[in-house]
């Protein structure tokens, strides 16, 4: 490993803890003196995520965090709040221990915990989630709230 700020490898760990992201390590570049943070995460197993049309592809943790920081776009909510929403989302996605999950499931889990946060924010997911296709379903889904 090297320093961000002058590539500098010799560091020192200044301080350890565990996080909700892994292991977060506080070091100090022993040349120029400055501080960053790492991150050391457990790499989880392959998990598969099956399409609408049957396709299969590797689950990507990327494309679940872009949809719900869309959902949550310019509301107050903090975002240490929706990271431990992720979070949560994939230890639900992995806890049954299969290598394989429809995407429904995945959309159904997201919904519910949209749904108990934030009504905007579901509205805005589910909106692309069911794919409305006129404003009578919208209304319809308005008044399950």
């Amino acid at each position: 490993m090297e320093c961000p700020y002058c590539a500098h490898t010799k560091l020192k760990v200044t301080n350890k803890r565990d996080s909700p992201d892994g292991i977060r390590r506080r070091r100090e570049c022993l040349k120029c003196k400055k501080r960053f943070t790492t991150y050391e995460k457990i790499e989880k197993s392959d998990l598969y995520v099956i399409k609408k049309d049957g396709k299969r592809e590797k689950f990507d943790i990327r494309k679940l965090t872009d949809g719900i920081e869309k959902a949550f776009e310019k509301l107050p909510v903090p975002q240490k709040e929706i990271d431990q929403m992720i979070n949560k989302i994939e230890e639900q996605i992995r806890r049954p221990g299969k290598k394989e999950v429809k995407s429904s499931t995945i959309g159904e889990i997201v919904m519910k915990k949209l749904k108990k946060k934030n009504n905007i924010a579901y509205i805005r997911f589910a909106s692309v989630y069911r794919q409305f296709k006129d404003l009578s379903e919208f209304k319809k889904e308005m008044r399950g709230l």
